[in-house]
């Protein structure tokens, strides 16, 4: 008779646990798989995906990325058969591109009404939403530029000063979208002609161009280069890690995109597409975006980050994303013919 109970409680115990497995393999059988594209850095996607998934354990996030052209490029290439079901963190001028190409869903995420306009394409509903801005900057070691002799640069057209030839780096638009919206923001800052003629006395003092916009600040903070043309994000965590970097901010102003998220069209997961777009202009998103980046889609939740200049805002150009996206072909391939030579090679 003593034995009963405890055979009894055994074989509940082997129920319960039958049933709990069973419901642990169903909720991971029946979890999906979404596929984002993306150019954020590389070492914020874990985080972006953890976080995501305390709110949405049932999705999986698998991650492409590479450089803003890159997988611009890629996502181009792949308009008849798209291969991607969002994209989460790539530029706003790219995603317009795409717009223009009929390879976005519309969809309005629930809490649109908490986002800067700037932040939210103007058709309705949306094609795209923004998530945070990435601003121009210039990285410059100070220890290389004290032992080179090179005064601290206060604008652009410094850095096409003699004492600057080959100490000088500064990304591929045709690979970087950082260096795209270099490119783009000067020729609206300067004019046309001027920029460009701008670029050709700045191209004299080019070292070379990366294919990564946050590659001249690794590299300045590094020592390789005394000067790296890149964005405030990379050298305030360069700075906080301790490299000996000034972080300037030009008189002239500075270019900036957006990063944003877009529903592919055709996707064949869309109710998981719609709640990871939900989730990306979250008040929960915004602050982890915050945690980088100065400026972010629900400005209100900002909170200082360090060791970013502090006149970033009032800093930031009246860009036009428009003019950028339609143009970007013709702009992209005139830099191509004028600078490629001094290039990187690809790797």
């Amino acid at each position: 008779m003593t034995n009963k109970p405890n055979a009894l409680r055994r074989l509940t115990i082997s129920a319960v646990s039958a049933v709990v497995g069973f419901a642990l393999s169903s909720s991971i059988a029946s979890a999906v798989d979404l596929t984002v594209y993306t150019a954020v850095e590389a070492e914020d996607l874990k985080k972006y995906a953890a976080r995501f998934n305390e709110d949405h354990p049932d999705i999986n996030i698998k991650w492409v990325r590479d450089s803003t052209g890159i997988v611009t490029a890629k996502l181009l290439a792949e308009k008849d058969n798209p291969q991607a079901d969002v994209i989460w963190g790539l530029a706003a001028t790219s995603l317009l591109l795409m717009k223009g190409e009929g390879m976005l869903e519309p969809y309005a995420p629930a809490g649109l009404d908490k986002l800067n306009p700037k932040f939210v394409d103007k058709d309705d509903p949306p094609y795209w939403t923004g998530m945070d801005a990435w601003v121009a900057a210039i990285c410059v070691n100070t220890v290389e530029a004290e032992k080179l002799g090179l005064p601290m640069p206060t604008s652009w057209k410094d850095l096409t000063k003699p004492e600057f030839k080959g100490h000088v780096a500064m990304p591929n638009p045709n690979s970087s979208g950082t260096g795209f919206l270099d490119v783009s923001s000067w020729l609206q800052i300067f004019g046309e002609q001027d920029g460009w003629a701008f670029m050709d006395a700045l191209h004299e003092n080019i070292d070379h161009y990366t294919h990564s916009g946050s590659k001249p600040c690794k590299q300045a903070a590094r020592g390789e280069v005394a000067v790296g043309v890149s964005f405030a994000f990379r050298g305030a965590k360069s700075k906080a890690e301790g490299a000996p970097l000034e972080i300037i901010i030009p008189s002239e102003g500075i270019g900036w995109d957006m990063e944003a998220t877009a529903i592919v069209k055709g996707t064949d997961n869309m109710e998981a597409a719609k709640k990871l777009v939900d989730w990306s202009i979250s008040e929960k998103a915004n602050m982890m975006y915050n945690e980088g980046y100065a400026v972010i889609g629900i400005q209100a939740l900002a909170q200082p980050v360090e060791h970013f200049p502090d006149n970033i805002p009032q800093s930031m150009i009246d860009n036009d994303f428009e003019w950028a996206a339609s143009n970007r072909k013709a702009i992209l391939a005139e830099w191509q013919k004028r600078y490629d030579s001094k290039s990187e090679p690809k790797s």
